[in-house]
């Protein structure tokens, strides 16, 4: 009997155990562990029906717009909500103008959500509205931002340009494409294993849009650069012109331009010599004659030269540590004041003796 009853108590134990197991189990699932294994299973059958951030706007320093957005549609595809396929891929075939093989791979794709690439992004208000009236099932339209450049060809190297998914691939918009770029929302719905959408809320999840980006770019200076940079074109047929305006007083960049250009809303039609060569920038050229101004700037600043007392005697050429100078003019320009350095431009008076002016003082 002592036996049976030690068996009863122990199994008793046993099973309280288990059951004390389980409910601890049960609550750890329930309390603790709710959250992560909520958003495993929602994973499982929760769909996303993606909504495009836009991109941040580029301005002037007035708050003019260089770079904006606009709103087009893109093709989405549910393949396991599609109910005749055959249909549907004839139909959006012919929409969109591609081969009805390449529309059933993405019609037939095994796969959740199909985004109908590249043939269905970015699509005009017509080919939208013609897809909108066929109400397929699994066929969805969703709002995309597509960049827009509204100056088209103005300041185009400085800007730069986009790819089709809005990535920054030049210029600015390369630079700074960590704060244009959003991030993009979301239409959330739930599906079953066949990916049948089920009777369920669906959920918003509102897209962040990029920040805006503000340069010390003038509008209206550059658009006169614009201009004459234009002129020039018509008139001389350069193999290129550049022009750059800044602040002297604190260096800001107020305009910049050079020819050739492009259009940045159609950049696939130009080539990459064009497209990514920012002369401005890029291109390196002796100042010459025009920097003279600024030795002999600094001469008078530091009381090292009379432009009408001092007088200097050009020999046509002089060496300095072992290199030969010479004038342009043949022979020089013999004996002359400062000031008549300056009017003729003598590149010994101002360059090489200013130069050692400065360096003895």
């Amino acid at each position: 009997m002592k036996n049976i009853t030690k068996r009863i108590k122990f199994v008793f134990i046993i099973t309280l155990l288990f059951l004390i197991i389980i409910i601890l189990k049960v609550f750890y699932i329930q309390v603790i562990d709710y959250k992560k294994l909520n958003k495993l299973s929602a994973d499982l059958w929760g769909r996303n029906l993606p909504i495009a951030a836009e991109r941040g706007k580029i301005l002037d320093r007035n708050g003019k717009i260089l770079a904006d957005n606009i709103t087009t549609t893109s093709l989405v595809l549910i393949p396991n909500q599609i109910k005749n396929k055959e249909k549907v891929a004839k139909d959006l075939a012919k929409i969109l103008n591609v081969s009805l093989k390449e529309m059933e791979k993405h019609v037939y794709k095994k796969t959740s959500i199909e985004r109908v690439h590249p043939e269905g992004r970015k699509l005009s208000y017509e080919i939208a509205k013609k897809i909108d009236q066929l109400a397929y099932d699994g066929v969805y339209l969703v709002k995309e931002s597509k960049r827009y450049y509204p100056y088209k060809e103005l300041l185009a190297h400085t800007l730069g340009y986009v790819g089709i998914d809005n990535q920054g691939l030049s210029g600015l918009e390369l630079e700074y494409d960590d704060y244009l770029t959003g991030k993009d929302g979301a239409i959330k719905y739930f599906s079953d294993g066949k990916g049948k959408k089920l009777a369920l809320s669906e959920v918003y999840v509102q897209p962040q849009n990029g920040i805006d980006v503000n340069l010390t770019i003038d509008l209206d200076i550059q658009l006169s650069i614009e201009r004459e940079l234009n002129n020039v074109v018509e008139k001389y047929d350069p193999e290129h012109a550049l022009i750059i305006a800044m602040d002297p007083n604190n260096g800001e960049i107020l305009g910049m331009g050079s020819r050739p250009s492009f259009d940045p809303n159609n950049y696939q039609n130009y080539s990459n010599e064009v497209i990514n060569r920012n002369l401005p920038i890029f291109m390196t050229y002796e100042p010459g004659s025009t920097f003279k101004i600024i030795t002999l700037t600094a001469a008078l600043e530091e009381k090292k030269v009379n432009l009408f007392k001092d007088r200097y005697t050009d020999s046509g050429g002089v060496t300095i540590n072992g290199a030969r100078i010479k004038c342009w003019k043949a022979g020089g320009h013999g004996d002359q004041s400062y000031l008549e350095v300056v009017e003729n431009s003598c590149n010994l008076g101002v360059n090489t003796e200013t130069y050692l002016n400065l360096k003895n003082y």
